[in-house]
């Protein structure tokens, strides 16, 4: 394990990872208690779009992930909210669109794409001193902006229609909080790939919901549970010489299935 230690590139995947890990308690923590889980996935494939289009104009690919990943998300919130379509119906067409729109695009992109895979599956060993600085820039702002309105924010995601009633600004903060989650999908994109993206926002939740419902303990026990989760993942790859990102999502299960039977053991 020291020996790990020794190499640059395995030091920025475990401080990547404990990062976006806590990054990803506060907006998985808001995804499960507004139940939008499923939205996550509809972003993450919609920015397949993106890539492919950045792929094919021969621009940053991230960024325009980003665009697609922003405008996704606002356009499911103004789906569900002004023109009153079922929240799941409309990320289901996000979700369609944004993929069909980029396989389109990784088609007509002349020759081989070669980050197509690290985009699609991850890989977390990949990543440089740069998106560490991101990551961390991001995580910084996430935790100031729930910091400074994390009443408003609970009470949003809890019951929107009595945020309302109750004066607060709740169009601001949905806002504010979509894009939010748009970015952090993105960033950790080049951790986790798109396909496992939605676990890791989803399943330390999912694991702390057995032991408390209050939605600041939510945010710290999953945070505690996706690191613990993600470098045992990290460790264990390098051991066994598997894909890291499919081996930290393996671990989640195994930690969700231990908490439920350690839970219903302690019900009886």
């Amino acid at each position: 394990m020291i020996e790990l230690l020794g190499y640059p590139f395995f030091r920025n995947a475990l401080i990547g990872l404990i990062i976006i890990n806590i990054a990803a308690a506060m907006i998985g923590t808001y995804i499960i208690s507004r139940r939008l889980v499923a939205i996550s996935g509809g972003i993450t494939h919609a920015c397949f779009g993106g890539l492919g289009l950045g792929y094919f104009l021969g621009l940053n690919p991230i960024a325009m992930a980003a665009a697609f990943a922003v405008a996704s998300s606002l356009g499911v919130e103004t789906l569900s909210t002004r023109y009153r379509l079922r929240e799941d119906s409309a990320i289901a067409v996000i979700w369609a669109v944004g993929m069909a729109i980029g396989v389109i695009f990784v088609f007509l992109t002349p020759g081989y794409v070669p980050e197509l895979n690290s985009f699609l599956f991850g890989n977390i060993l990949t990543v440089s001193t740069n998106d560490l600085l991101i990551f961390a820039g991001y995580t910084l702002v996430l935790a100031l902006f729930f910091a400074l309105f994390f009443k408003k924010i609970v009470a949003v995601a809890f019951d929107r229609d009595f945020a309302k009633v109750s004066g607060l600004p709740v169009t601001l903060i949905t806002t504010i909080m979509t894009v939010l989650v748009a970015l952090c999908i993105v960033l950790t994109i080049k951790l986790v790939g798109i396909m496992l993206l939605m676990s890791m926002l989803s399943l330390p939740q999912l694991i702390a919901e057995l032991f408390t419902k209050r939605f600041k303990h939510l945010i710290f026990i999953s945070g505690a549970i996706g690191i613990t989760g993600s470098l045992a993942g990290l460790f264990l790859s390098a051991y066994i010489n598997v894909p890291c990102s499919a081996l930290i999502v393996t671990v989640y299960a195994a930690l969700f299935i231990i908490g439920k039977i350690t839970t219903e053991c302690f019900n009886r």
